[in-house]
């Protein structure tokens, strides 16, 4: 068996790595040729934690695993570690044995910054400058880092619910040579492409602070009851996904169809757009958004590239098993 320790894997992933991975596995699962697995996701009862397994078969790429792990809101306060903890194992789809063990969480980031930023490549208008940013904490920053990756940006905006984090934004902005600017949420209004990363329960983004034009990727909503835009939005918009079945049920399109403001049929997977069987944007005056519930063949699919390279370069670490 093949382990790649979390401490490993900065070095051997790259943005573009994700990125690739990612949009391959979309186009996978639109054609068919990948499937996930029904993700379990639990309270369970202790420190506020949230527990799951997310994992899937891509037959076409031969990975097949899980990714075990979720959200410990008290870790960064109480223990100095980030919330999102997790870690993937990947089997051998002929015989059932287990071929790795890959730390999760900076795969976790990376992988869902290449989700909101493979929507924006396939769905933001080509003229788009300023991008917008709700949520300021650790993953905003890896998202903002892989979107102005998409287009020719030239600022960017952010709000935050605690306001004193908005530095990070600044930071990342600042070291990509572009302006920003805290703003209101009435304010995101001025950009052409809005990412939302948050954990909340309730949506701070409103129908009326989005133009007309706009491509949001939705990306903090992966729980029933999670929400972090007003459903209204998404029955002015074109509405994509990583997989329909999530973003009814644990997405930001589970509000929309509970108040019969969208139906399952409107929701399409952006691997469809990627494989050119959906014209995706239609026109500079369509609102496009994305929700990216995050699905566990993204992470199969990322771990089986950090594999690739950890075993190229000798970084792996080979146990018997």
């Amino acid at each position: 068996m093949t382990i790649v320790p979390e401490g490993l894997i900065p070095d051997l992933l790259t943005r573009d790595a994700s990125f690739q991975a990612v949009e391959k596995v979309f186009s996978s699962m639109a054609a068919g040729d990948a499937y996930n697995f029904p993700v379990v996701r639990e309270a369970i009862g202790h420190e506020d934690a949230l527990y799951g397994f997310k994992g899937g078969f891509d037959r076409t790429g031969q990975v097949l695993g899980l990714k075990a792990g979720g959200y410990w809101p008290h870790n960064l306060d109480k223990r100095g570690i980030i919330n999102h903890q997790s870690t993937v194992f990947l089997f051998d789809p002929d015989t059932g044995r287990v071929t790795a063990m890959v730390g999760g969480n900076y795969l976790t980031a990376l992988r869902t910054a290449a989700a909101s930023s493979v929507s924006i490549k396939h769905l933001a208008r080509k003229d788009a400058k300023v991008i917008g940013m709700v949520g300021a904490g650790h993953q905003a920053t890896f998202q903002v880092r892989a979107a102005l990756e998409t287009h020719a940006f030239e600022k960017v905006i952010g709000w935050n619910y605690h306001p004193e984090m908005l530095p990070n934004l600044a930071k990342v902005a600042e070291e990509a040579g572009l302006p920003f600017e805290a703003v209101d949420l009435p304010g995101l209004h001025d950009a052409d492409v809005v990412i939302t990363i948050t954990s909340s329960f309730a949506p701070s983004l409103m129908a009326d602070h989005v133009s007309p034009g706009t491509h949001i990727a939705c990306m903090g909503t992966d729980t029933k009851g999670k929400q972090e835009v007003e459903a209204a939005l998404l029955a002015r918009a074109t509405v994509f996904c990583d997989e329909v079945a999530q973003s009814t049920t644990i997405g930001e399109a589970q509000h929309a169809i509970a108040e019969n403001l969208l139906d399952a049929s409107d929701v399409t997977q952006i691997g469809a757009v990627i494989n050119g069987t959906h014209p995706g944007r239609s026109s500079d005056d369509q609102i496009t958004l994305f929700d990216g519930t995050g699905v566990g063949l993204q992470d199969l699919a990322v771990s089986a590239a950090i594999v690739d390279v950890a075993l190229e370069n000798g970084t792996a670490i080979r146990v018997p098993i």
